[in-house]
């Protein structure tokens, strides 16, 4: 019967393809970002969802004044299974802005179908897993298979910034319990065998050194807020990875990492001393450590800074999420996925952790277990970003498999 599944999959690719060019054509870029937000795509799913014989999905909107209609979008379409547990497959509608669009070779908005690729902006994400989870539950609709579970298919809102308009209003409408099956399919690796059960807590800080301005051939009337900078973003450096070397073998690197990254222009010449240098960190912390005993090192390292290069030293969060404890490796979710990647792909998957920012996130920290799922080139938010006809393929398939998979 699988075979059949699977052909009927495969017969389904020019819809499929045709309705991943659809979707790149319809921008759906947050406010935050210069976008209009998702109204004008959510309207165009749901029409199609009517089209297909899925009826008119539920919808479940964020209010946003900055956004097309004052409103975020999520949908959600529920097909009945042979029991009440519900199956989740979480896609996000919205895409990244298309950057410096110099850099592409063709319109990020106008699709191109080439050698097996779709390109486009948001082909790769995260509209390629929204079509395959939609076409996998069109084949079982066609060969009137009913699946095990009640099967939810759930495209939402804000992913790419935050997802408080997405994937956080829908937990707070209470949508979501700890028995659910929940995928979302936004992370993964080219061969497919990769689940991610797991994050890092992220710490992205950005230091404020500020010491008093002067002429260059006079730096004994001034304190150099550069120079203090520098020595305190080495000092840091050095404190942090000293003061956490654990390791965990299910992340890669295995160990927490901690960044300099960005760094503020200060004066525009060469002959004066800066009174004001701002840098940033980014921190990506293995869950058992508390992010406060991070900061008890940035604070003690400021105090010694600052007292021997006369600066004050501030600084803000501009993300801080400590991580909540990994999906069990031996969840029924990641089982039920394991079994559908052998079946369709021939791998032996293996779970790990990533380095943080997975909507996953949002679920664990309810104590609702997720996965992190997908086949996909590793070409997001690139110029000439694409998804492979192949990979989209074999995800319709193996979220087909999960669907009639009994655990």
């Amino acid at each position: 019967m699988k075979d059949v599944l699977f052909k009927t999959v495969e017969r389904f690719e020019p819809q499929m393809v045709s309705l991943l060019s659809a979707l790149i054509e319809i921008p759906a870029v947050s406010p935050l970002d210069g976008g209009s937000g998702e109204y004008r795509k959510a309207e165009y799913i749901s029409e199609k969802l009517e089209e297909m014989g899925f009826g008119k999905p539920e919808k479940y909107n964020s209010e946003d004044p900055t956004a097309e209609k004052g409103v975020r979008p999520n949908l959600i379409v529920r097909i009945p299974g042979k029991t009440s547990k519900r199956f989740w497959i979480i896609s996000h509608m919205d895409v990244v802005p298309e950057g410096d669009r110099g850099l592409w070779d063709s319109d990020p908005f106008k699709a191109v179908v080439k050698d097996r690729k779709v390109y486009g902006r948001g082909s790769n994400d995260n509209c390629q897993e929204l079509v395959s989870s939609l076409y996998a539950a069109a084949a079982l609709k066609e060969l009137k298979m009913v699946p095990e579970y009640e099967v939810c298919l759930c495209f939402v809102a804000d992913e790419e910034v935050g997802s408080v308009h997405g994937i956080r209003h829908l937990i707070k409408q209470g949508l979501f319990s700890a028995d659910d099956l929940i995928i979302v399919p936004d992370g993964g690796n080219e061969k497919g065998d990769f689940i991610e059960i797991a994050e890092k807590s992220i710490c992205w800080i950005e230091f404020t050194v500020e010491g008093k301005q002067v002429h260059a051939s006079r730096p004994e009337l001034g304190s150099n807020a550069c120079r203090a900078g520098n020595e305190f973003s080495c000092a840091l450096d050095k404190a942090l990875h000293d003061a956490f070397p654990d390791e965990d073998d299910i992340f890669e690197p295995a160990c927490s990492t901690f960044e300099p990254t960005r760094r503020n222009a200060n004066v525009p010449n060469v002959n004066t001393v800066p009174g004001r240098d701002v840098f940033c960190f980014d921190c990506r912390v293995l869950p058992h450590i508390p992010l406060q005993e991070v900061l008890k090192v940035v604070d003690h390292e400021i105090k010694k800074v600052s007292e021997r290069r006369n600066v004050r030293i501030t600084y803000r969060f501009l993300q801080k999420e400590q991580a909540p404890s990994a999906t069990p490796s031996d969840s029924p979710v990641v089982e039920i996925l394991k079994e559908a990647i052998r079946d369709v792909c021939g791998l032996e998957p293996h779970v790990g952790g990533v380095g943080g920012g997975t909507c996953a996130k949002y679920f664990r920290d309810e104590g609702i277990p997720a996965v992190v799922w997908c086949q996909e080139a590793d070409v997001a938010h690139m110029p000439n970003e694409y998804a492979e006809i192949e990979h989209m393929l074999n995800e319709a398939k193996i979220f087909a498999s999960m669907m009639l998979i009994k655990n």
